[in-house]
């Protein structure tokens, strides 16, 4: 399970980079106010449906029943299953993005409510991107099926890195393109929709690899759809809580300072970039391991696991959210200021980054904890959960946006998330019996000891370090991390020695 994390982080670690360089470019080019507000409220509209219909429940509703026949040896009745599933799939998109592309304008108003109310351009703008941004889903949710089963076949790495495509699509774009458009922003969004056929089409020497190519096999009644679509309804909520979150933050932040959105998303970028190299490629990792131990009845390693990607999931995001926050401003600096984006967006960015990265653990946590219930088929908690989790979000929202603006939306999201993680942990422990909470604890001490000294060791180096902050932000990181590293190992910490195993093994791996 560690090596699969293990190629995931990396897979991911490149798309995230290529990510960043994209956001960058974009900063630099379309700066940190209303267009790129507008920009941003398309993708986030367009991208919330692509986790309700692709990344979030379908996937993980499909992988138990799949794992299931390669349990038990059911190849063909597996395959039967994919193409089933990837036809149906195939028939609600285009049916999906035809409905997203016409109602466009009700779906702004509703995800974007103070553009149209502001009166000005922004609010027509954003309807015209979100119409060149819809075809991006229907690529991206069948990429999201065929990882699923690739991940459940063995595949990790590719999987993991096909969405750098949309980055790849983008850089190309203003690299090589923009400065030759009529309209800069539009040609933006239609490079969100090649890159979203482009991460598909990188899967398909993979599916043809594990025997999967995709193929038309019309069968809406197939049971074992029917048996995912049970576990997809409620799952569509319960795994999309932050997604819905993030799409409510939105709302809210239209109705803010320009820029307001901007901010919102560059700061969830930075903060989705430690979540998706720690936490959900665990969660990734975990799921077709805790699903074989379901289908086998064999809960010992069922918790086993559970308790072991908990562990490691604390031991990796809790040092991520310290270095986030202690070094927030000149990250973002680095990152983004420069070109049109000015040094009060960053300040503004900045401050929304801290409110999220102080949930980093809780949303990581959530990643795995979900999992668990779907490998167990338990759609009713995770739905349940994630209601009062988004109540708790809205109303968080409306107290905090006054007082502290768009940090305020941010710390909302955080405070969700830790009630929806407090909430499952309880209710697993009802189900499965104790998770061995003591070494979960053993592991959170020690890694927020060491992660307290790194904090130290990274702020010392910044401040009192030389050069400028090209040079002493990744100085900083880099010291802070081989002080965690070495306070990890005087502490004999389990999770270190998995991780110095897991990287000595990729070395021997690469030489031989």
């Amino acid at each position: 399970m560690m090596r699969h994390a293990g190629l995931v982080s990396v897979a991911t670690l490149l798309s995230r980079i290529l990510g960043y360089v994209r956001d960058a470019l974009v900063a630099g080019a379309f700066g940190g106010g209303a267009l790129t507000d507008a920009y941003y409220a398309a993708f986030r509209l367009s991208n919330l449906f692509r986790r309700i219909l692709g990344e979030g429940p379908l996937s993980t509703a499909f992988v138990p029943v799949f794992s299931e026949h390669l349990v038990r040896e059911e190849g063909n009745h597996a395959r039967s299953f994919f193409y089933a599933l990837f036809t149906f799939l195939s028939v609600v998109l285009v049916g999906v993005v035809l409905v997203g592309i016409l109602a466009s304008p009700l779906i702004v108003t509703l995800g974007a409510g103070g553009f149209k109310s502001a009166g000005g351009d922004t609010f027509h703008r954003t309807v015209a991107l979100t119409r060149l941004m819809f075809p991006f889903l229907f690529f991206v949710c069948l990429a999201a099926l065929s990882s699923a089963a690739l991940n459940a076949k063995g595949y990790f790495f590719l999987p993991a890195v096909a969405p750098s495509m949309l980055s790849v699509a983008t850089i190309g774009y203003i690299f090589l393109i923009k400065k030759w458009t009529l309209n800069p922003l539009a040609g933006l969004a239609i490079s969100t929709s090649v890159g979203g056929a482009l991460h598909f089409l990188m899967l398909l020497p993979a599916l043809k690899r594990a025997n999967l190519s995709p193929r038309w096999r019309w069968d809406p009644t197939h049971p074992d759809i029917l048996k995912v679509g049970l576990l997809v309804l409620p799952a569509v909520w319960g795994l999309s809580v932050d997604q819905i979150n993030g799409y409510v933050d939105t709302i809210c932040a239209s109705f803010l300072m320009e820029g307001s959105v901007t901010a919102l998303y560059n700061s969830s970028r930075l903060m989705q970039f430690a979540l998706a190299l720690f936490g959900m490629s665990v969660s990734t990792a975990t799921l077709p391991h805790l699903s074989l131990s379901a289908a086998e009845g064999d809960w010992m390693a069922f918790k086993k696991n559970l308790n072991f990607s908990l562990r490691m999931t604390l031991f990796l995001v809790v040092p991520a959210m310290t270095g986030l926050i202690v070094l927030a401003r000149p990250i973002v600096q680095v990152l983004f200021e420069h070109g049109q984006f000015t040094s009060e967006q960053t300040t503004l960015t900045a401050y929304a980054l801290v409110g999220y990265v102080v949930g980093l653990p809780a949303y990581s946590l959530v990643k795995v904890l979900v999992t668990a219930f779907y490998a167990r088929r338990d759609t009713r908690t995770p739905v349940r959960v994630a209601t009062l989790c988004l109540f708790v979000n809205v109303v968080g929202n409306f107290i905090l946006m006054k007082p502290l603006g768009v940090a305020g939306l941010a710390i909302a999201t955080s405070m969700a998330s830790f009630v929806n993680v407090g909430v499952l942990i309880v209710s697993i422990r009802k189900q499965v019996g104790l998770l061995g909470g003591r070494l979960i604890a053993r592991t959170l001490g020690l890694t927020v000891l060491a992660s307290l000294l790194m904090a130290g060791v990274s702020l010392s180096v910044f401040h009192f370090g030389f050069g400028g902050l090209m040079l002493r932000v990744p100085v900083a990181v880099m010291g802070g991390v081989l002080v965690f590293g070495v306070t990890a190992r005087v502490l004999r910490m389990d999770e270190y020695f998995q991780v110095r195993e897991l990287l000595i093994r990729g070395k021997k791996d690469e030489v031989g």
